[in-house]
């Protein structure tokens, strides 16, 4: 960064040879915080700039494109939206790292891309609809250029970008990647139900993205004084905050605030967070720190898995062969519910694969170990629910049985890994 004015061009006219060496890093943000002006017009000029490297994060748009690794190579922490057509393709480069880790792996940047909301009185910007590993890399960045949208929401947060930390401006006016919304079925909502009977008013909860969150947030809605500590939110905590039951207020650290690194979901969720200053977006050295989790409590960590095996081991990062998922944080999270006073580590997943009916409770993992059973707490499914907290191997498998599909129950018995 220069700490010179920033230049001010329009996005056709920007000189990428100039701002990102060949054989260099660049990143973006994930998800709604993708900056499309610039992205769009990086890849175009793919060819132009030479080979490159780019570390995303959950992608939604066409820039991330298996046809662009002709001169891009793909890195990322997770398999997740558009980044299952380059694994497919085997053009993406898997960190398997945990999440808190994913700014450190990128480093050093030589070009960040921003996507920021216009600039207040005082000339600096919030961040937008992220903050996570972004606001992390962004001192770590040999050039920053950023999209500034009048669409985005003006949010609060611990970190503004001033305009010293700018190298380059192009400004924009689109609405941004907006999450896919799928309507939870039958089996969704019975997951939920059974999680929502685990939670206590007053808890304080992080869960991960997709329809499952999403429905068990539903589920949630005539709790009481329920609070947010968590990687990422959607359109589920607006609506769970409009209904009353989101208030922060029994929280052990920042009552009164929803924390969160991002915000992935629709216009229902940046209509919310725009303006809100009870909303604070946080980077992931706060949101993901070990110390900061630990002080939390009746901290509810509430995650999803590819597959569970009969003692607790979780493989969430490969399906089929694929790399669709992440190691992410839930090693962390729910390491830290379990520590919490009146915590929950809590993981929530289909019994089946809807399409095939193949279990998703299993013998072997077909994937890697993503968290340690050691690290395993209450395993539900929408046929019951299984505390493996204190519990032995042998345990663990009547337990684990009892959540399975009741057709493959006695096979899964006999398989004795």
């Amino acid at each position: 960064m220069s700490g010179r004015a920033a230049l001010s061009v329009a996005a056709g006219d920007l000189d990428w040879r100039g701002l990102l060496p060949a054989g260099g890093m660049v990143a973006w943000g994930q998800a709604s915080a993708e900056p499309l002006c610039l992205t769009e017009s990086l890849m175009a000029a793919r060819h132009r700039v030479g080979g490159f490297r780019a570390g995303i994060g959950i992608s939604l748009s066409g820039s991330v494109a298996p046809e662009h690794a002709d001169c891009v190579s793909f890195v990322s922490y997770t398999g997740a939206g558009n980044n299952r057509r380059l694994a497919r393709a085997g053009a993406l480069d898997i960190l398997p790292l945990t999440y808190g880790q994913f700014a450190d792996a990128l480093s050093p940047v030589d070009l960040l891309l921003l996507h920021l909301p216009p600039a207040g009185p005082d000339g600096s910007h919030s961040m937008g609809l992220v903050s996570e590993y972004i606001a992390d890399l962004i001192p770590r960045a040999a050039m920053v250029v950023a999209e500034v949208n009048d669409r985005l929401p003006q949010t609060f947060g611990s970190r503004r970008v001033r305009p010293d930390e700018i190298d380059v401006i192009v400004h924009s006016s689109r609405d941004p990647l907006a999450m896919p919304e799928a309507a939870a079925g039958a089996t969704a909502q019975a997951i939920a139900a059974r999680v929502a009977g685990l939670i206590e008013d007053g808890a304080t909860l992080q869960l991960g993205i997709g329809q499952l969150p999403e429905a068990i947030l539903a589920a949630l809605g005539g709790h009481r004084d329920l609070g947010i500590h968590s990687g990422t939110i959607g359109d589920g905590v607006a609506r769970l905050a409009a209904g009353g039951a989101l208030t922060n207020a029994r929280k052990s650290i920042d009552p009164g605030l929803t924390v969160t690194g991002a915000i992935m979901g629709g216009p229902e969720a940046w209509a919310w967070a725009d303006g809100n200053d009870a909303l604070r977006l946080a980077p992931t050295s706060y949101t993901h720190d070990p110390a900061v989790l630990a002080r939390i409590e009746r901290f509810a960590a509430i995650n999803s898995a590819i597959e569970v095996d009969l003692t607790g081991q979780i493989n969430a990062e490969i399906a089929g062969g694929t790399y669709v998922g992440a190691v992410g944080a839930a090693g962390d999270f729910l390491r830290a519910a379990a520590r919490s006073h009146g915590g929950l580590p809590v993981i929530a997943l289909p019994a089946s694969v809807p399409k095939t009916g193949q279990s998703r409770i299993v013998a072997r993992l077909s994937g890697p170990v993503s968290t340690a059973r050691a690290d395993a707490g209450i395993i539900v499914t929408e046929h019951g629910v299984a505390d493996l907290r204190g519990r032995t191997l042998r345990d663990r498998r009547r337990l684990m049985l009892g959540i399975a599909p009741p057709e493959h129950r006695a096979s899964l018995e006999a398989d004795n890994p």
